[in-house]
């Protein structure tokens, strides 16, 4: 009997300021607040399943279809890489490296060492910030553009005339082999942009996680014999490790389609999928109109995925940290995020309130495929939902 979970995570889609919020800087967050109202936010399937109807959101419906849940966050972090591994079961009790005024000296030395390129920029910058303001010297000098964010992330932007995408992704996997131990940042990415002034970044980014400590659900589904498909940045944040086949996508609804066509097809296991654009186009952007577009086009595709779950399939959503748009700050916010489980095999209606980690999710999936944690963390809440 094949058991197909799909995992969607809403890449940001936080519902609210976690108690240790303001050590974050980020007190009163409240991503989907900040767009819940919006009159481009349209999303009564997601309403009917119970979004609304999780503890602190407002405005639930009478009998939701699905069952549903807040999720704290257990790991020091609020950052993408972090968020998935919690919720694929590995809790990070420290948080990754941040570089508020730039990378060390010794670190763009070697970097410039081993690529043969100079820098610039080296400081916190929004990525279409950074081409804007050292685009042109990029193009005069062939100097990489390094720069960072709030987040764990050691950045690479060059012009693909300039520099090839196959030779950025080369500096890349440089940066990578450098940044580790006690410089072990979350992410390398690469973030080609193409044209003339003003600039355009290109769909060919690509990112270099950290590889999980430890084994992570993906890793014992796999071992299995199961499969493990993912759609989106899920082969990057996980480095590949655990997967049995992966998708690579344009943009949300790229992904979408991507899911759609994978329930059209027989697996055994798990389709994790991460929709990306949530985060990266709108929430960073403080784009409150379009983050609710979004959730409005994410609805109305996930109108045509629901019929196409089988007997013994579950779906569940959630997402990875916040990215309130609405507040000053344009980067990640430490926020709570939604839960909702659904599929023939689960109760509709039931609170499971607030759990205490994103790992539970994981938890849940392995025991509903049938397959040992091991010391993956999490505590499963298949047995609350399951009928």
């Amino acid at each position: 009997m094949n058991k197909r979970v799909f995992l969607i995570v809403l890449d940001s889609v936080g519902i609210g300021a976690l108690p240790d919020a303001a050590d974050w800087g980020d007190e009163g967050s409240n991503t989907l607040g900040a767009i819940k109202n919006h009159p481009k936010f349209n999303c009564p399937n997601l309403e009917k399943m119970g979004l609304m109807n999780i503890d602190g959101v407002g405005g639930g419906v009478k009998n939701p279809t699905a069952s549903f849940a807040k999720m704290a966050e257990l790991s020091l972090g609020k950052d993408t890489t972090i968020g998935h591994w919690e919720i694929a079961g590995v809790v990070s009790p420290n948080p990754l490296p941040v570089y508020p005024n730039g990378f060390p000296q010794e670190v763009i030395e070697q970097f410039e060492k081993l690529t043969g390129r100079k820098t610039l920029c080296n400081k916190p910058y929004s990525g279409t910030d950074v081409i804007r303001d050292y685009g042109e010297e990029h193009l005069k000098t062939g100097a990489l553009i390094v720069y960072t964010s709030a987040d764990s992330v050691f950045q690479v932007a060059a012009h693909e005339s300039i520099v090839p995408v196959e030779q950025l992704y080369e500096y890349c996997e440089i940066a990578r082999s450098i940044l580790v131990g006690k410089h072990g940042v979350g992410r390398v990415i690469a973030r080609p942009f193409e044209g003339e002034y003003p600039f355009k970044r290109t769909s060919r980014r690509h990112d270099y996680s950290l590889l999980p400590p430890s084994n992570t659900m993906l890793d014992l589904i796999k071992e299995s014999g199961k499969e493990v498909i993912s759609v989106g940045k899920i082969y990057d944040i996980f480095a590949g490790r655990g997967l049995t086949a992966s998708n690579r996508i344009k943009n949300n609804e790229d992904g979408m389609e991507k899911t759609i066509q994978i329930a059209k097809e027989q697996f055994n296991g798990l389709c994790f999928v991460n929709l990306v654009d949530f985060d990266m186009v709108y929430g960073h952007r403080n784009d409150i109109e379009g983050y609710a577009n979004a959730m409005t086009v994410f609805d109305k595709q996930l109108e045509q995925l629901l019929p196409l779950l089988k007997e013994e399939d579950i779906l569940i959503i959630t997402a990875d940290h916040g990215c309130d748009p609405k507040t000053p700050s344009t980067d990640h916010s430490r926020e709570y995020t939604p839960m909702i489980i659904f599929g023939n095999k689960i109760k509709a209606g039931v609170n499971l309130k607030t759990r205490k980690s994103f790992s539970d999710i994981s938890a849940t999936v392995l025991e509903y495929l049938e397959i040992n944690q091991g010391d993956t963390a999490g505590e499963s809440f298949l047995s609350e939902v399951q009928k």
